[in-house]
């Protein structure tokens, strides 16, 4: 397999900017020659579909764990993760490669130049987060998402991943120095913090020297209701937790055509941003038993149905919210049933030769009120080089007894000799 050392990558920005004192920023190196692919969205409406489908089982999976949330308030974000595990994916061989297109059901073709065309979509809607005012979410919906590669600069790196990555993701390559944790973090964390416009300040994933590798999607959002709600019609409401306790809630009230279904056991709504974007809320019935975490297949059918809905005068009484989470996506994966994937040594090879994965997080957050919704997340895989030992092929075991000497090799002459019959 063809490798390459980020030494052969072309400068974008000054590699010296690592060192900046006050927000220090890495110098971005790109594949030399490869440029981003375009992408049409209709050529890939089957292998899209899969992929969305692929994140609503991904979103199962991170609300069934909870993260860290309190009192059973959950913010994820599925769709960061995916684009995450896609670009690992990328990377991926063998059983490694056929488990994750088993678990996560993955298009088996085609796979990259549909997350292209997903990207291409959002990237319509890209600006800079620093420019939001979160106090005021944009009429025109800010969605930016990022993708970052840092990789130890002593690191051979494979050619044919970085080339896919540049090509279908636009990601390039940030070279670092992880042993240096003084200079490297706070470089991974001022990427983080910049491209979630401060709303998360640090990289999920405790940092370790050890690592060689480190692979970050961000998302942010931003957007303003395409009818906001009026402050003056927000006031408390009774609101039962999932523990059965009545609490007084900020409630939020708005009467407005919008699309409505309903379905067996639940009841929803797509409440529409400006552009582009809507919230699904879906409340399920008194008793249904179906709790807040729904499966994947019913998020499916649930999606088919409100993509279908007519729009009817609903009147709405919505709690306001501002929640955050954190996942250790070791345990969300594994708990899928990603085993190899999180444990091989020899099936991303493509990347780094004899790399492993050592960290998977996730941090997320949301901000929902009257004018409209600010929201980022982090997604971030972090991975070393190992090397397996060398096996013997004797072994012996000094366990009782035994004879010792010390021998000039050039004469033979024996400096000292002796026995060794109790070595305490």
């Amino acid at each position: 397999m063809k490798r390459i050392r980020v030494a052969k990558f072309v400068a974008a920005a000054a590699v010296a900017a690592l060192a900046a004192c006050s927000a220090p920023q890495p110098g971005l190196l790109k594949a030399d020659g490869v440029e981003r692919e375009s992408a049409d969205r209709a050529a890939y409406s089957a292998e899209l579909m899969m992929l969305r489908d692929s994140a609503l089982k991904l979103g199962e999976a991170l609300l069934a764990d909870g993260g860290d949330g309190a009192s059973g308030n959950v913010v994820s974000s599925p769709g960061g993760l995916l684009i995450a595990l896609a670009m690992l994916r990328a990377g991926a061989a063998g059983e490694t490669a056929a488990e994750m297109d088993a678990v996560l059901e993955l298009p088996r073709l085609k796979r990259d130049e549909a997350m292209n065309a997903l990207l291409a979509s959002l990237q319509k809607f890209d600006g800079d987060p620093a420019s939001v005012d979160e106090g005021n979410p944009p009429r025109k919906p800010v969605m930016h998402p990022a993708n970052g590669l840092f990789v130890d600069r002593g690191v051979e790196t494979g050619a044919t991943y970085l080339d896919t990555l540049a090509r279908h993701y636009g990601t390039g390559v940030y070279p670092v120095d992880f042993s240096d944790e003084a200079v490297t973090k706070p470089v991974i964390d001022a990427w983080v913090e910049k491209n979630t416009g401060g709303r998360i300040t640090k990289a999920p994933a405790e940092y370790d020297r050890r690592n060689t590798f480190s692979l970050l999607n961000t998302l942010y959002f931003a957007a303003a209701w395409k009818s906001p709600f009026d402050p003056g019609s927000t006031f408390d409401m009774p609101f039962t937790t999932a523990a059965g306790e009545q609490i007084d809630s900020s409630a939020m009230h708005n009467l407005l055509q919008l699309k409505y279904a309903e379905g067996p056991g639940w009841r929803g709504i797509d409440l529409p941003y400006a552009e582009g974007f809507v919230m699904r809320l879906v409340l399920p019935d008194v008793g249904a038993g179906k709790g807040t975490v729904l499966s994947a297949k019913e998020l499916g059918n649930i999606a088919v149905v409100m993509d279908s809905a007519q729009r009817q005068t609903v009147q709405i009484q919505l709690p306001k919210w501002d929640h955050r989470c954190s996942f250790d996506l070791r345990q969300v994966l594994g708990a899928m049933g990603l085993t190899n994937t999180l444990n091989t040594t020899v099936g991303f090879n493509a990347i780094q030769q004899d790399f492993a994965i050592t960290q998977a997080a996730q941090a997320a957050n949301i901000t929902v009120a009257e004018k409209g919704t600010v929201a980022a997340a982090v997604t971030q895989f972090n991975g070393m080089v190992t090397s397996a030992p060398p096996q013997p092929d004797r072994t012996i075991e000094f366990d009782r007894p035994f004879h010792y000497q010390i021998v000039h090799i050039e004469t033979g002459l024996p400096l000292f000799m002796g026995t060794v019959a109790d070595p305490r």
